[in-house]
């Protein structure tokens, strides 16, 4: 008997859905950083055993709209939550419970839920215990499962109950391929990470970034890309002063992307000023943000 299906992690952000998805493959799909809204696309990725393959997706945290780019994002999730066979709750047991909640019963989900308590590392049993009653007062709970993901506690156990609820079927993917995401796109994300860990204030969330150039040579692969901006005082701090800031990043990305790869690299960065490129559906596009 073989299992096969779509699931779905979605939830606030930062409740480590992220880290979940990469805790589960045993390899960084995901970048992750402590700042909110990281994860602005739908990334799928194939975990594979001898009788089963689920393809689980980590989604953005859902937010309330402020620009197109949310708007793309929050869409993702929708797309998501609509062909999967499970939706997986994640839920931050150090953050609002009532919150939390609401924020299942605004998405109208017709999969069942797996309710995930994440963060037990470090949780008493009286608070944990408490978490888990509240859920398991809510009628969409179909099952619960208690973990840490940045600790790697509880995953076998949260496998087996994702099993229970994946339909039998052959295969959807061929192949040893940890996603059907292109290359370019993880070199984009590992570099989008740093961004987000170098900088401060409103920086991560007014950028982005283009893979325009990916070339492999003998030995070596040369990769360019742009990071987008939206205003010229920005491109000013992304660069730093005498260009020392964007090399710190080029550095660090170079180092990720060359273990990533398995490979040496030559990694040019060019920043480039689009106003409002968050709110224009041809940026928008251009930058890979479909919103499915």
């Amino acid at each position: 008997m073989f299992k096969s299906g779509f699931v779905s992690i979605f939830g606030r952000p930062n409740a480590g859905k992220s880290t979940l998805l990469n805790a589960l493959m045993g390899e960084k799909l995901a970048i992750v950083s402590p700042k909110v809204q990281t994860t602005r696309h739908r990334i799928k990725a194939f975990l594979s055993g001898e009788n089963y393959q689920i393809i689980l997706s980590d989604t953005p945290g859902i937010i309330e709209p402020k620009y197109k780019l949310h708007e793309r994002m929050m869409q993702s999730v929708k797309a998501s939550l609509e062909d999967a066979d499970l939706a997986i709750f994640l839920v931050d047991l150090w953050d609002d419970l009532e919150s939390q909640h609401q924020v299942f019963d605004s998405l109208k989900i017709k999969a069942p839920a797996l309710v995930v308590l994440n963060k037990i590392d470090g949780m008493s049993a009286e608070r944990l215990e408490a978490s888990k009653t509240f859920f398991a007062a809510k009628s969409y709970c179909k099952k619960m499962v208690a973990v840490s993901a940045l600790k790697r506690q509880n995953l076998a156990e949260l496998t087996e109950a994702i099993l229970e609820f994946i339909p039998e079927g052959h295969p959807f993917y061929e192949g040893d391929d940890l996603s059907d995401l292109p290359t370019k796109f993880f070199v984009g994300e590992m570099i989008r990470e740093k961004i987000y860990l170098l900088y401060e204030d409103e920086i991560p969330y007014h950028a982005a970034v283009l893979v325009n150039e990916f070339k492999e040579k003998t030995g070596l692969i040369k990769i360019g890309a742009d990071i987008i901006v939206q205003r010229e005082t920005q491109k000013g701090i992304i660069l730093g002063q005498g260009g020392k800031k964007i090399r710190q990043l080029g550095t660090e990305a170079r180092k990720d992307i060359e273990t990533f790869l398995g490979s040496k690299i030559f990694l040019e960065l060019f920043v480039k000023v689009r106003p409002h490129w968050r709110d224009n559906d041809i940026h928008l596009k251009e930058y890979g943000y479909h919103g499915a």
